[in-house]
């Protein structure tokens, strides 16, 4: 029986990673955050491209802060209802 999550990585790469990600300073490692979060947003348009094939890009751009964005917020500042739009 599986207790937990899995750990794929050998130990000695795992401290060599470790290693790494100390050596780096705060601006590299805001850099990549940076960079995953890019990645993140693209994967996340495509999907909503893909569910609304017909959407301009202001609708992209409010179906995609709304996976992230309060709700009312989106409501009080665009117009976005959620309830009715969809994320």
């Amino acid at each position: 029986m599986i207790t937990g999550p899995q750990n794929d990585t050998h130990p000695n790469f795992e401290a060599r990673i470790v290693a790494g990600y100390r050596a780096m300073s705060p601006a590299q490692k805001l850099g990549i955050v940076c960079a995953l979060t890019r990645a993140v947003q693209e994967l996340a348009l495509t999907d909503i491209r893909r569910r609304h094939p017909g959407a301009s890009e202001r609708e992209l751009a409010l179906r995609l802060a709304s996976r992230s964005t309060d709700p009312g917020l989106l409501k009080r500042a665009f117009g976005w209802d959620v309830r009715i739009e969809g994320y």
